[in-house]
């Protein structure tokens, strides 16, 4: 599969909600909204575990992916992600790398070579 790097850094191609639409697994999309309910203290439904990627216009996304501010000021700017930015990295991303440091190696390795 191909890999797919979100807007924020993160893989798509290896998220859950990504590899469950794709193969449609069921019992991932399972394990996931439990995984996910507990992690983000919310109710997570199996259904909701469906993603084409945040890269996606017209697809299927999670729910995060409608309200994300990195997604949303991304695609106005229409880069294929933040790496790709001219304004790289700003204070939505640097809020963001507290919590997921792994992203921002990601994205500076595609900023490096732009």
């Amino acid at each position: 599969m191909e890999r797919i790097i979100a807007y924020c850094g993160l893989s798509c191609s290896e998220c859950p909600a990504y590899i469950a639409k794709k193969t449609n697994d069921d019992e991932l999309r399972k394990k996931t909204a439990v995984e996910w309910s507990k992690m983000f203290n919310s109710d997570i439904k199996p259904e909701d575990i469906n993603c084409d990627s945040c890269l996606t216009t017209d697809g299927v996304v999670i729910q995060y992916c409608n309200v994300c501010e990195i997604r949303k000021c991304a695609q106005a700017k229409n880069v294929e992600n933040c790496g790709f930015c001219d304004e790289y990295t700003c204070e939505k991303l640097e809020r963001w790398f507290k919590n997921v440091p792994n992203a921002k190696a990601v994205l500076d390795r595609i900023h490096s070579t732009k």
